[in-house]
């Protein structure tokens, strides 16, 4: 079964850090950009972070730059998110997804091919 799980959400206080995981079964990262998304209650899923197949190019939404730090391991076959001085606007589930393509080419919903579950992500003080 081919499948992406996320890990490593949770309660965090504002000004703190949390490391997302995104770990597949099934199938190799190897060949895909992952992108990392968020979806906050009553908003559309936004894509928040990619990172090509071999971990060459990076991409970052503004709303992040600076606070989020992308990364893979492959041969875990896991690509982590690390988010640090978290605010309350960032308060969402955070889903990792497997690109079509080993390159990222923006947050299209429909440029990617496999989803996770989602993990959630809650700031509050």
């Amino acid at each position: 079964q081919l499948q992406l799980v996320e890990s490593g959400g949770g309660l965090v206080q504002p000004g703190g850090s949390l490391r997302l995981s995104c770990a597949a079964s099934g199938f190799t990262l190897d060949y895909y950009a992952i992108g990392w998304f968020r979806q906050a209650p009553g908003k559309e899923r936004e894509g928040v972070s990619c990172i090509s197949s071999r971990g060459v190019t990076t991409n970052y939404a503004d709303s992040v730059k600076g606070r989020f730090t992308i990364s893979r391991d492959n041969a875990k076959n896991t690509v982590y998110l690390q988010i640090n001085s978290l605010k309350p606007e960032d308060t969402a589930v955070y889903y990792c997804a497997a690109s079509r393509s080993a390159y990222c080419s923006g947050y299209a919903i429909q440029g990617y091919r496999y989803w996770g579950q989602g993990t959630q992500v809650t700031v509050s003080s």
